[in-house]
């Protein structure tokens, strides 16, 4: 009873934590609002109570869009890590295991060697990110059908031609104009959040988690045997396409919005599995509290740590690589 108790308190707890993220770390920068002034703006539309003008437009023009990126962008990477994690019942599955962060990746390279428009580059990642599953899954069909060995090894062939393509890119471009801004783009930021590029990409990252979201109990079933599953009369392989295509449009998405993004896939499944176990049904409800959280820490970070701002991808492994080594440590790899 207590340790039921004890949970279900660590779980109000992670579910709110992005929204006491949010509220803090919106007023932190170099113009400082404390929590109390930053929650009184945020809802001044609906209260109608004067509010500093100058603290509005700071929140509601430059930080509330990078703050609502911030927040889908972990949400989206977390469970799709997680999803991938149990679809290869691999701990080291990330969100590009089926190449899809670097084909979208080359589909912004291409668009940013063209235009700055910052909605073509969105769709140029979206469309070549959709692209990479499709050739993923074209690679590793043999005789009619498909392997989990040879899916992930497929996800690595395109992984690596796209790579190849994203270098072909930066070595065409013009070094003083298109390669500083390819280069800056590939690091990750969410300096590029605006609220009409946030209409195109959240409500793709918002479906797909909704479907991962609501399949995860299915997801404790990937790992049993093919002989077990057809038992329990569940059609594994659409069940593994499903996620696949939910998890591939959450990552292509985040991507089109703010560039590679490491680490967060990886860690944040990790933590919520050394906090809950293996089950996914718990898994992906508190990756998403996590991610979310975490994410909004980083950026916040990335803007006001220093007067230049540091792309988010650096500061995701800095700080990723020491505590995921810390959870192999804590745990042995048992759960992992």
């Amino acid at each position: 009873m207590e340790q039921k108790r004890k949970q279900g308190m660590m779980s109000l707890l992670i579910f709110l934590l992005p929204f006491a993220a949010a509220v803090i770390c919106i007023g932190i920068g170099r113009y400082n609002i404390s929590p109390a002034e930053s929650l009184g703006i945020l809802l001044s539309p609906l209260t109608g109570r004067e509010v500093d003008p100058q603290g509005w437009s700071v929140i509601y023009h430059v930080r509330l869009p990078r703050i609502l990126l911030a927040l889908a962008v972990g949400m989206g990477l977390s469970v799709s890590g997680a999803s991938f994690q149990s679809l290869f019942s691999n701990p080291l599955a990330t969100p590009d295991t089926l190449g899809v962060a670097t084909g979208a990746s080359f589909g912004a390279v291409l668009a940013l060697l063209f235009t700055r428009n910052i909605l073509v580059v969105q769709l140029a990642a979206l469309l070549m990110g959709l692209t990479a599953l499709a050739g993923t899954c074209l690679i590793s069909r043999l005789n009619g059908k498909s392997s989990i060995l040879m899916v992930v090894l497929g996800g690595m062939v395109v992984s690596s031609l796209f790579q190849a393509l994203v270098s072909l890119a930066k070595y065409v471009a013009d070094p003083e104009e298109d390669l500083p801004a390819i280069t800056y783009w590939l690091m990750g930021s969410m300096s590029r959040a605006t609220y009409q590029g946030l209409a195109v990409g959240i409500p793709l990252i918002l479906l797909g988690v909704a479907v991962l979201f609501l399949l995860r109990w299915r997801l404790n079933i990937l790992s049993l045997q093919e002989d077990e599953t057809k038992a329990l009369g569940i059609d594994v392989k659409k069940l593994r396409l499903i996620v696949m295509a939910a998890a591939t449009l959450v990552t292509a998405a985040c991507v089109s919005l703010c560039g590679q993004v490491g680490w967060v896939g990886l860690l944040i499944p990790h933590a919520a599995r050394m906090l809950y176990g293996s089950d996914n049904r718990k898994i992906i409800p508190v990756s998403i509290g996590l991610g979310s959280a975490f994410m909004v820490a980083i950026d916040t970070a990335s803007r006001a740590a220093t007067a230049a701002e540091i792309p988010v991808s650096i500061l995701t492994a800095i700080i990723g690589a020491p505590f995921f080594i810390i959870l192999l440590r804590k745990t042995g790899g048992a759960r992992l």
